[in-house]
This record gives C-alpha cells, sequence and structure tokens, in this order.
C-alpha cells in the first residue's frame, strides 16, 4: 500500500475479502453486483469528471493552501457572532475526539448515557441563564431558531388567523431575513419596527425582542412584552447568553419563549458555524417545543436514567402533523458549549463577563474622550456592544481598524460599531484606539470598577448553575476524568459499528477532521471582509462544483445546515420557479407513505399541501395509485418528494416513469438525497428525471454525526431552479439575487466543517468514489444473505437484492415468541453493539446498514451476533427460556445486575453477560439497563436534577 491509497484506507474490506463476499452472494465481480442490482435506466453513461485522488498529505498541504489564503483578524464585527476561547480539555477531548464526534443521536439512550447527561447540562445552562423552565438539546443556529419562535407562537396562541409577527428594528439582520422567509409561505405577515415606543396598532400574535439589541443597546423589555401580553400575544427574545450572567433574565421579564445562540461558549467562529442554538419556553409550552429534549427517566432496576423525552414529536412520526422539521440537531457544540459552562462554572462566566464588559466600559471612556470632538458613543446603555458616531468617514475608520488588526463593523456614512469578546487585551484597546483616531500619544482608559452601563433594574440578582457539576470541576485533571467517564458511557463509531439503515454512519478519517481546528478555518467571522476569506471561498466554490458533477444537478449551494433545511431550501426553490410562471397556485406535494418524515413536514412548512401516494407490498411507490393522485391534482401539482433508493432499501426500477409522469402534469420532482450512498459514481439524480435534491454531507460524504449533530444538508438544483437559490443579506455573493432569502443564518452555513467533504472527495477521487459505493452495495447484500435463513429480509429489488441497506422483518418472530425488534436492538448493546434503526421505517422491523468502511470482521461479527440472538430467540419459543424472563427481555444487562447476590433469571450470569466468546476481550458495560419511555414522557425533568435526586 502506498500513500495514494487514501480510498484503501476509507474501504474496509480488502480485496480478497470482497472476492470472498461476492462469492457468498454469487457474483464474480463488484461491475456484475452493480449491473444486476442497480436499474439500467438510471446508471451513469460516464464516469465522474472530478480531479484525481489526492495522497493524504497532498491533501493536507493543499488544505493548507487554502487556509493560508485566508486572513485572521480579531473579528469584533458581533451581529450573534464573538470570538472566544476553546478551552484546550474541551477542544481535545470533545471536539477532537472520535469518542465523541462519531457517536450517533440518542434514540438507543442505554448507550447514550455520557452524551445525554452533556446535553442534560446544555439545557441546564439555557435554562437558567435565560430564567425560563424548559429547554431543549440545541437547534441549529440563531437564527432558525427564532424562525422556530415565531411558529411556536402562532401555535401557542391557537388563532385561525394569523395576524401580523412584529420584530424589534434592533434585531440581527440575517434572524430578520430567516423570519421572513419562513413566514411567507405559511401567509404570516411580518413587521419591523422600533419598539422602544411600544408596539404598532394591528393583530399581533407574537413579538421578538434582541437583549441586547444589534446596536448594542440593553433596554428594559418589560413594558413592552407586558403589552404584547395584554393584546394576546406570546413574546420570543433572542438573548446572549454571556451578556445573560449579568443582565436581568428574560424569563423575569415575562418573556414567553427565549431563543439565540451558544457559538461564545467556547465555539469557534467558522466562518458561520456550525454553533448550537438553543429555545427555552415557559412550562405550558413545553409539549409543544421543537427539537429534542433530553428528561430523566428510570431503568428496569429502578436507577435513574436519562433518554430524549417526548421522542413522538419526532417528524419522522408525525410527518405533516410535525411542529417542526428539525432532524439534526447540533449536538457536538452543545456538548461544547455545555463543557464550557462546567469547565468555567457560574464565577467564571460572570468574571468573563465583568471583564468584556470592563474594556467595553473602557474603549466608551476613552473614545468618548472630549479630548476629541466629534466621537459619541449612542449607546444609553450596552454589554459588550458600542455604536459610536464618528467626525469623519465610518469606512476610512473600519479601514484603519482593518489596518490595524480588527474587523469593526460599518452602519453608516459616520456610525461604527464594535462587539468586544474575552480574546480582546488591554493592549488591544490601546491600538484600536489609535486606529480609530490616527494618533498615537493618548493612553486608552483603564476601568476596574463596575460599570453603570448597565441599568440597576437591570443587573441579574438571581442565582445560576447553582447544580453540583458547575462547581466540582475546575482543575483540568478534573474536567479531563469527567470528560472520559461520560464517554465510556457510549457506544460510537471508535468501539463498533453502528449499522443504522438510512444514517450511512461510516469513517471520518482523522486527516479530514484534522483542519476544523486550524485558526485560519476556525477563526474566520462569518461577516469579515470577503477578501479575508478567499480560501473558504475558493473551498467552497470547488465543493459545490463536485457536488454537481457527482449529483448530475447544475448549482448547489451549501447554505443549509441540516437535512431539513436543505429540504425546505429546496421546496422553497420550487415554489419560486411556480410563481415565477405565474402558477404559484401549484400547492400540492405528493409524497410515498415510505418517505422520511421530515420531507412532509418540510412541505407544509413550504406552505404546500401533502398528498400521501401509497407503496405497494414490495415497498414500491404504487403507480396505479401515484397516477390517479396526478390526475386527481394535476392542475395544482407542484412537485413529488421521493427517496432514492427507496426508504425501503431498493432501487426501485420506476423512478424514470415516476419522474416522467409528474413532469407531464407540469410538477417538479424532488429526490431526497439521505441515501445517495448508493448512487455517487453510479447514477446522477439530476440526469435521471429530478430536478431537485438536498445532499446529506453528514451522511455520505463524511462530516460525523457527533450525537446529532453538527450536520451539512446541501440543495442541489437544476438550471431552471438556480435564480431561486438561498441568498443572504449581509453577504451577495452567497447566492442570487433572485434568491429565496436565507435558510440559514450564515451566509454559507456551518462553513467551518465544509473541509471535511472537501478531503473526503478530494482524497477519494472519482474511481474510489465510485468503488465506495460499489463496497455499499456489496456489504449490505452480503449483510442480508448472511442474515436471510434467520431473520427475513422484508424488500428487495431486482434479482432479489437490496442497495445500502436491508430491512430484516421480526414481525412473525414476535407474534410467536413474543420477542420483539425492541427486544433484539437491547440484546445487541450486551453484544457491543449499537443497534440497527428501529421500526422505520416498517414498525417491528430493524433496518441495517453497514456502509463501505466496515471490514468483514466487523461485518461478520455483526452478523454472528445476531444469529447467536436468533439462537437464542428459538430457546424463548421452545420453552427453554421463559417469554417474559430471558436474556432478550431483561436486556441489557449492567455490572450491577450481574453481580446482585440475588440472581434468579433461568439464564447464567455467564450467558447474560458473554453471549460470544469474544467479549471477553473487550466487554462494553451498560451503565444502566432498560430505560422506561413511558415514564420519562410522563415525568418531564429536563434539567439537571437536584443532588437529592440521586439519593437511595
Amino acid at each position: 500500500m502506498t500513500q495514494t491509497d487514501f480510498s484503501d484506507r476509507h474501504i474496509g474490506p480488502s480485496a480478497d475479502d470482497q472476492s470472498r463476499m461476492l462469492a457468498e452472494i454469487g457474483f464474480a465481480d463488484l461491475a456484475a453486483l452493480v449491473g444486476a442490482s442497480v436499474p439500467a435506466a438510471i446508471r451513469s453513461d460516464a464516469d465522474l469528471d472530478l480531479p484525481a485522488a489526492l495522497s493524504e498529505p497532498a491533501a493536507l498541504r493543499r488544505l493548507r493552501e487554502l487556509a493560508a489564503a485566508n486572513t485572521v483578524k480579531s473579528s469584533l464585527i458581533g451581529l450573534g457572532y464573538y470570538g472566544t476561547i476553546t478551552p484546550g480539555v474541551i477542544l481535545r477531548n470533545v471536539l477532537e475526539n472520535p469518542g465523541w464526534y462519531t457517536a450517533y443521536t440518542p434514540y438507543q439512550p442505554e448507550i447514550s448515557q455520557g452524551r445525554l447527561e452533556a446535553l442534560l447540562n446544555f439545557q441546564t445552562v439555557v435554562s437558567d441563564l435565560t430564567g425560563v423552565p424548559t429547554a431543549n438539546a440545541s437547534m441549529l443556529d440563531e437564527g432558525t431558531a427564532a424562525a422556530e419562535g415565531m411558529a411556536l407562537a402562532l401555535r401557542a396562541t391557537k388563532r385561525k388567523e394569523a395576524g401580523s409577527f412584529v420584530i424589534d428594528a434592533d434585531t440581527f439582520p440575517q434572524t430578520v431575513e430567516v423570519i421572513k422567509g419562513r413566514a411567507t409561505p405559511l401567509g404570516i405577515d411580518v413587521v419591523v419596527a422600533d419598539l422602544s415606543d411600544g408596539l404598532p396598532e394591528g393583530d399581533i400574535f407574537g413579538v421578538l425582542l434582541q437583549y441586547p439589541g444589534m446596536s448594542g443597546e440593553v433596554w428594559d423589555l418589560k413594558p413592552v412584552i407586558e403589552a404584547a401580553h395584554a393584546r394576546g400575544a406570546k413574546v420570543v427574545v433572542a438573548a446572549d447568553l454571556l451578556a445573560l450572567t449579568l443582565l436581568t433574565p428574560p424569563g423575569e421579564l415575562g418573556a414567553d419563549i427565549v431563543v439565540g445562540s451558544a457559538q461564545r461558549f467556547g465555539v469557534p467562529f467558522g466562518f458561520g458555524g456550525p454553533h448550537a442554538g438553543y429555545m427555552a419556553v415557559r412550562e405550558e409550552l413545553q409539549r409543544q417545543l421543537p427539537g429534542r429534549l433530553v428528561g430523566v427517566s428510570v431503568d428496569n432496576e429502578g436507577r435513574r436514567a436519562y433518554r430524549l423525552a417526548l421522542q413522538t414529536r419526532e417528524q419522522h412520526i408525525r410527518r405533516e402533523k410535525a411542529t417542526s422539521n428539525i432532524c439534526t440537531a447540533q449536538v457536538l457544540l452543545a456538548v461544547m458549549a455545555s463543557m464550557y459552562a462546567v469547565y468555567h462554572g457560574p464565577d467564571g462566566l460572570k468574571a468573563i463577563a465583568e471583564r468584556v464588559h470592563r474594556l467595553t466600559s473602557a474603549f466608551a471612556r476613552s473614545i468618548g474622550d472630549q479630548e476629541v470632538e466629534g466621537f459619541e458613543v449612542l449607546n444609553s446603555a450596552y454589554f459588550d456592544t458600542l455604536t459610536i458616531a464618528l467626525p469623519g468617514s465610518a469606512e476610512a475608520v473600519v479601514k484603519h481598524a482593518a489596518d490595524a488588526g480588527f474587523n469593526i463593523r460599518l452602519v453608516g456614512p459616520q456610525i461604527v460599531a464594535v462587539s468586544f469578546d474575552e480574546t480582546v487585551t488591554q493592549d488591544d484597546l490601546q491600538v484600536l484606539l489609535e486606529a480609530f483616531e490616527q494618533r498615537a500619544f493618548r493612553r486608552a482608559v483603564v476601568v476596574s470598577e463596575p460599570s453603570d452601563a448597565i441599568p440597576a433594574g437591570l443587573r441579574r440578582e438571581s442565582a445560576y448553575l447553582t447544580h453540583p457539576v458547575f462547581h466540582e470541576h475546575r482543575s483540568e485533571t478534573s474536567m479531563l476524568r469527567y470528560l472520559r467517564r461520560l464517554q465510556d458511557k457510549d457506544i460510537a463509531l471508535d468501539r463498533s459499528m453502528i449499522p443504522l439503515g438510512s444514517c450511512t454512519m461510516k469513517l471520518n478519517s482523522t486527516t479530514e477532521m484534522e483542519p476544523i481546528t486550524w485558526p485560519e478555518f476556525a477563526n474566520i467571522h462569518p461577516f469579515a471582509p470577503i477578501e479575508q476569506a478567499a480560501g473558504y471561498v475558493e473551498l467552497i466554490g470547488e465543493l459545490e462544483g463536485w457536488l454537481a458533477e457527482i449529483t448530475g444537478y447544475a448549482r448547489v449551494s451549501v447554505q443549509p445546515n441540516a437535512g431539513s433545511q436543505g429540504e425546505l431550501a429546496g421546496l422553497l426553490a420550487v415554489k419560486g420557479y411556480h410563481d415565477s410562471r405565474g402558477e404559484g397556485h401549484r400547492n400540492v406535494c405528493l409524497i410515498p407513505s415510505s418517505a422520511h418524515g421530515t420531507n412532509a413536514a418540510s412541505a407544509v412548512m413550504a406552505g404546500m399541501k401533502v398528498v400521501v401516494v401509497k407503496c405497494d407490498d414490495n415497498g414500491n411507490v404504487d403507480l396505479t395509485d401515484l397516477h390517479a393522485k396526478i390526475d386527481k391534482h394535476a392542475a395544482d401539482l407542484s412537485v413529488i418528494m421521493v427517496t432514492y433508493p427507496s426508504t425501503h432499501g431498493v432501487y426501485e426500477e420506476t423512478i424514470v416513469d415516476i419522474c416522467a409522469s409528474v413532469h407531464a402534469a407540469g410538477g417538479q420532482v424532488y429526490v431526497d438525497g439521505a441515501n445517495l450512498n448508493a448512487l455517487v459514481g453510479l447514477a446522477r439524480p439530476g440526469r435521471f428525471g429530478a430536478d431537485v435534491s438536498h445532499l446529506n454531507l453528514h451522511k455520505t460524504f463524511c462530516i460525523p454525526h457527533g450525537g446529532g449533530g453538527p450536520g451539512v444538508g446541501p440543495v442541489a438544483v437544476g438550471e431552471h431552479l438556480a435564480p431561486f437559490l438561498p441568498n443572504h443579506p449581509l453577504r451577495p455573493e452567497a447566492g442570487p439575487e433572485t434568491g429565496v432569502g436565507p435558510i440559514s443564518a450564515a451566509p454559507w452555513g456551518s462553513a467551518g466543517i465544509l473541509p471535511i467533504p472537501w478531503a473526503y472527495i478530494a482524497m477519494m477521487g472519482p474511481d474510489g468514489l465510485t468503488r465506495a459505493t460499489e463496497v455499499a452495495i456489496l456489504s449490505a447484500n452480503y449483510l442480508a444473505r448472511r442474515l436471510s435463513p434467520h431473520f427475513p429480509i422484508l424488500y428487495t429489488g431486482r434479482n432479489g437484492l437490496v442497495a445500502h441497506e436491508c430491512i430484516a422483518d421480526l414481525r412473525k418472530i414476535t407474534k410467536d415468541t413474543g420477542v420483539t425488534a425492541e427486544d433484539v436492538a437491547k440484546r445487541l448493546i450486551d453484544y457491543g453493539f449499537h443497534a440497527p434503526t428501529l421500526s422505520f421505517p416498517v414498525a417491528g422491523t430493524l433496518m441495517i446498514e453497514p456502509t463501505e468502511s466496515e471490514d468483514l470482521a466487523e461485518l461478520d461479527r455483526f452478523a454472528d451476533a445476531m444469529i447467536a440472538i436468533k439462537a437464542e430467540i428459538d430457546r424463548v419459543a421452545s420453552g427453554e427460556w421463559d417469554r417474559d424472563d430471558n436474556p432478550l427481555h431483561n436486556a441489557p444487562h449492567t455490572a450491577e445486575t450481574l453481580l446482585s447476590a440475588d440472581w434468579k433469571h433461568p439464564y447464567s450470569r455467564e450467558e447474560a453477560a458473554y453471549p460470544v466468546a469474544s467479549l471477553r476481550e473487550g466487554k462494553y458495560w451498560p451503565p444502566v439497563g432498560r430505560i422506561d419511555g413511558v415514564y420519562g414522557d410522563r415525568n418531564l425533568v429536563c434539567s439537571c436534577p437536584p443532588p437529592e435526586a440521586f439519593e437511595d
């Protein structure tokens, strides 16, 4: 093997392994397998036109060149993005640690207790600082959180006629535009007004206030909140968490919903993301709260245990009745932010905030010195941001500051704004002052005493972060051990394969991951002058071009920061296209019953009417029903959303005909790119009939899942839809002038992690990408063949083959023995595995996706575990083991349970703990037993329980 063979490092099965696997399923080579499984009608007629594969060293050299083209300055621009210092112990042991970044969404809570505790800490931080009792486990960013806040306010007021949503004029511009983009398809009227003098006239269902405001102004929101409540409206406050260590929390001022970003809690700029947004709500709104909520339940031995609460709200289940289309959250970044709070504690956070405020006050006093006329601080009260009137050209001052190493914000011809953060020093103030005044002889004021820039009535008096976890880990040694203790509770990709169907949990290589923490990528503000981000612009341009080539579309936008956001962007592009042709009445979205639940939720958010198309007994779209629905809705047909290969893991033979039929009726075709892992190099959706797709870079293109995010969900479109891609109010370069507005708060979404898919594509090259797809198909069919004598495979395509995943059907087993798919999922934990996808898309089944990066030994280890579990089921079926007291029903088994003195089960401790001999070499011990989901949903506890709760 040479250094050029990255694809051989990424693809698990060796050439010899592949030969053995092919022989098992009866094919001579990969070409024969692909020819037998992938319909000829969709096959590409040309190889991928991509650069030849780079070696790992060459890819890093090229990324170094791109990084060097960026210019890192101290960005004091603000607008929701601030310089921050990531503690080294968190940088190395969370962000750079595969034990954290390769974990999956904690749908199997027994093997997710570490990340669930970290997320509970995050919820506690948000709840405590905002003064609102119930917080979720992260949102995508501040702008989209505010848009979700608007939607929640509308639901909560239960109005037949929406009325208006009013936004204070001192709100971040990207937030305003994201909200407008969400409001338009729902028919909501958005009013932007200066609310310092009160609310405008008219029927209002909701109000959004920024706290502190974009200008930096801190003012008493209580009168406006009370006036809104008097008119039956809900109030959303977008708040800065660091400021809330000093300011009266919004909950105490009467806010119903509080949103924002946790970015400045140790998460770098990353040219706009990824960052953890947040949302907190009053108790009466908690069951309508979008996103994920970590709560406290108990396991089968009565131990306290964490789980995702209210999972039935998830869009996979609720579909068009979902409260949101959120799928990916920002778990990895929420974990970082929560650990920043754990490490610093309440006193440390307050000290950081006080220091930032003192430096801001020092600059305000310095620049307002009457020795130099014409400089005036326009804020009457502030935390960290000053708006300053100048005696001369603001553009000149911005340039002088940039020459001195600082980016500041241009507000008007003679007005600038400066936002200070924890990275700023007293020496920086001196340099910045000289840049403003263009003279070097006057010293900046030093402020050591408390500032009076926060009104006495708005100074925080209530306590926060009182739970012991925020007081116990001051030393790095203690913090290091806490992180390790949580990590050891979980199963992530560094421990075993994660065979989740539809989720493509594959290798996230170290070389791909390494560049994201380089300062030249991590420390660029999203609104820094574009010439300072030249390397980013080039990288993004190359990546978008490569993704367009891979998918066969004309244009790609990487702005959507999750698959759900990509879906919405694609549907809004379709809506914009129809509107431009005078066919705005087209609003029907056809969705097969097998589709991802986010599809229906996204369609509703885009203002469309969902019409479900049946699937036949083989899991394919029922063409008879499809044509009937097309005929019925032809005049109003907007789009069909089809997942391909299907959610059932099958290449449907009729996809080209489906596309043609919808086009003939004037509709567009949306192919959900969740399963693109089975198409890359073999077929291009943009060439076989689709008009638009979103792509999951956190699936097919190796961005790690991070326990439930970050994700990136670019939208790819045909030439006719390109004018309707997302754009951005602060970045004309980020999208077409005719675009639909921003989908995410940042111009290029989660740009900070785009070096990962860039590196993956660059190092795999066209041949490696194609071979990865072929091996993904091979691995899925190998597992299907090994498992089929023991568990029926529910759906297959041509020649009895599957695509990149297969569904094991346990429904008859359950009927005959009482052993459920959930029992098998939990028993797999005892074997050291994360379970496959449970009961989706079909209840009572397990959807299995091995990916191309698992080697044959691991595939066989998983197959052997499943076959051994089937043998255990047979012992239940024969009556040897009791239906209600057997290793499957009682799984998973904790060490504490196995060591108890009163073991009374009809199977041995050894059978429970070591069902196969290999487990004695490296056993994963689950920290808790089977968790009671019903108890957790009925007894919501969504912030750190008090210490007394853990007493016996």
